[in-house]
């Protein structure tokens, strides 16, 4: 089945913007949750926004068509790892909350 050529970048960019906004309703999850965990949990939302950050720099150069070969590289790697790390902290939060 061929498609058209001309349609790969947009579903490439539609991609993007749907594993940002995925990642950002991670992110308000883990901040909510860390919030009731006191100081440990405000660390916890500090790092989940900052990975959060992350990502939005890298896939919004991704999303608009902006980024250079570079930048277009590390986009995967560091979505993968930021992903990763989300979930060990969501983890982590939970099982404190087990105790």
């Amino acid at each position: 089945m061929t498609g058209d050529p001309g349609l790969q970048p947009e579903r490439t960019r539609l991609a993007w913007r749907r594993t940002l906004l995925a990642l950002t309703g991670v992110t308000v999850l883990l901040v909510r949750l860390a919030f009731a965990d006191g100081r440990a949990g405000a660390t916890v939302a500090g790092l989940a926004v900052l990975g959060w950050l992350g990502v939005l720099a890298v896939t919004w150069r991704r999303a608009t068509g902006t980024g250079t070969r570079r930048a277009q590289r590390w986009s995967f790697p560091l979505t993968a790892l930021a992903a990763a790390g989300f979930a060990l902290l969501g983890f982590v939060l939970v099982v404190r909350g087990l105790r």
